[in-house]
């Protein structure tokens, strides 16, 4: 089945796992790192008949991953299921976690009429940039009309760039951060664009932590991991 026809529940968690490889991945002859690509991408096919799973290349994008894999499922079991699966495999064997991000969807007290793009039946974009994000202590602590007033203008500035898709999900509870971000679009310039104005909004006074941001291209698993030597 189709990542792309699955359509999610009204809830559901999402994990963003990010791997780095091991240098020795790339001693491997040519044959048997062809073999082990296939194997790898039967696993996310397999995977993608029981929730959806997206995948991603940040080789040569940062130092610390390779690759992320997007797990969206109504329940982390499923997830853990696929880690396990992973490891099993040859390639498995040649890579480690550098980053794991978990986080739920819920309805946003601030654009309630806003669906994120996960939880429609459009395509994945070409690119999407992952990071966690965290606000003050302060911000929770302002009366909600106040905070309200702010996203609105935080909300205006992001609909000037229809180019750009967002996935707001939330990690109250689950995750270190507050919130976990991943903005698809096919121009990087763009989403550059839209994050310099962002800055110039009275939320930004509020933002502790929106790092590590990560930028992914996304690709078929296959190509993915021959890629990688």
């Amino acid at each position: 089945m189709s990542e792309d026809k699955k359509k999610p529940p009204a809830q559901v968690f999402l994990n963003f796992s990010f791997f780095k490889v091991d240098p020795k991945w790339r001693w491997l002859n040519e044959i048997g790192r062809d073999e082990a690509a296939k194997e790898f991408a039967s696993l996310v096919e397999v995977a993608n008949t029981k929730m959806k799973v997206r995948t991603y290349s940040t080789l040569g994008l940062r130092a610390d991953a390779d690759f992320m894999i997007w797990m969206i499922s109504d329940n982390v079991e499923k997830m853990q299921v696929m880690a396990s699966k992973i490891y099993s495999t040859v390639f498995g064997k040649y890579i480690e976690s550098s980053h794991v991000f978990l986080s739920a969807s819920r309805p946003s007290v601030y654009a309630n009429k806003t669906t994120p793009g996960f939880m429609t039946d459009e395509p994945p974009m070409k690119y999407v940039v992952v990071y966690p994000f965290i606000k003050s202590r302060e911000w929770y602590l302002m009366p909600f009309e106040e905070r309200k007033q702010m996203m609105e203008e935080h909300i205006a500035v992001g609909r000037k760039y229809p180019q750009v898709r967002l996935n707001t999900t939330y990690s109250f509870g689950i995750g270190d951060q507050d919130f976990m971000l991943a903005f698809e679009t096919p121009d990087l310039v763009v989403f550059q664009e839209l994050i310099m104005r962002l800055r110039e909004t009275q939320v930004s006074k509020y933002i502790v932590r929106d790092t590590p941001m990560i930028p992914c291209v996304h690709k078929n698993i296959e190509d993915i991991v021959k890629s990688l030597g």
